[in-house]
């Protein structure tokens, strides 16, 4: 028997009871885009998968091609008539049993998937104000690269970036370095100059933040540079973005008292849409 909200029922009644993934975190995942039918960037998307499912030491069945989770992934999408353009995720956790120590490295996963409004990437040249979040620091390791269900982080920024009228926040490593912002990797241009994190800095190896690096290198005049990057350094650029798979690229208009302009990130927003026809 276990108490759940103040009522005594079956333990067997309750699936959060025994599940690592609620328990201990034990679980990675993969948030994917869906455009007619195609998952984008889906060799890039399972690689990483596999690699986070390997750090953490998870058992990978015989069966977890990317064939079969592509598979899996679209026909969820095509059951809820949603193929045309959606958002999906796919979490891997490790299954029941065990305390710290499992009792298996086998694993399950569970697909969840939403509705998107728009195929194309769309640049939102709307105010988008961004400072700081200094209350947790991000630690420079490989498990901080990973998507692990452990985002304890971003929630709490989350939580202070509503409380303080912001739309997100910068995280910073255990050298009071720049490492991602809430929901995706950090880009910062001055001059001519193109640099983020290197992963190293102990950000996530972002699926759409290497085919930004790509895609900006094919950009005459741009020079791109995997660099640590100081809070100092954000108020003497010019530009500004965010990436992530889901958004693409989101300017940042606004870091404290300093504005900036959004004209490559709607260079690199073009070249994407062109890369993936969806223009």
């Amino acid at each position: 028997m276990v108490n759940f909200n103040g009522i005594i029922v079956s333990q067997d009644a309750n699936v959060l009871v025994q599940n690592r993934g609620f328990l201990y975190g034990d679980a990675v995942f993969e948030t994917v885009k869906i455009v007619n039918g195609k998952i984008l960037f889906l060799e890039d998307h399972y690689f990483r998968l596999m690699s986070s499912m390997r750090v953490v030491r998870m058992e990978i069945p015989m069966n977890f091609t990317m064939e079969y989770l592509e598979e899996q992934i679209l026909s969820l999408v095509e059951n809820l008539n949603i193929a045309s353009t959606a958002r999906a995720r796919i979490t891997v956790y490790r299954n029941n049993g065990g305390l710290y120590l499992p009792q298996t490295n086998a694993v399950s996963f569970l697909i969840h998937a939403i509705q998107l409004e728009d195929k194309a990437y769309l640049i939102n040249e709307s105010n988008y104000e961004v400072d700081l979040y200094k209350d947790f620091y991000i630690t420079k390791q490989l498990l901080s690269s990973i998507k692990t269900t452990n985002r304890l982080i971003n929630v709490t920024g989350s939580i202070y970036a509503s409380e303080n009228g912001l739309d997100n926040c910068i995280l910073l490593n255990d050298s009071k370095n720049v490492v991602e912002a809430l929901q995706g990797n950090v880009f910062m241009l001055q001059g001519n100059r193109l640099t983020t994190p290197p992963v190293s800095e102990g950000c996530l190896n972002g699926v759409m933040r290497k085919q930004i690096i790509e895609l900006a290198k094919k950009v005459t005049g741009i020079e791109v540079a995997e660099e640590t990057i100081s809070p100092f350094d954000l108020q003497k650029a010019d530009e500004l973005f965010i990436t992530n798979v889901i958004q693409g690229v989101q300017p940042i208009t606004k870091y404290r008292k300093k504005e900036f302009t959004v004209e490559v990130s709607k260079v690199l927003v073009a070249k994407l849409n062109e890369s993936l026809n969806l223009i």
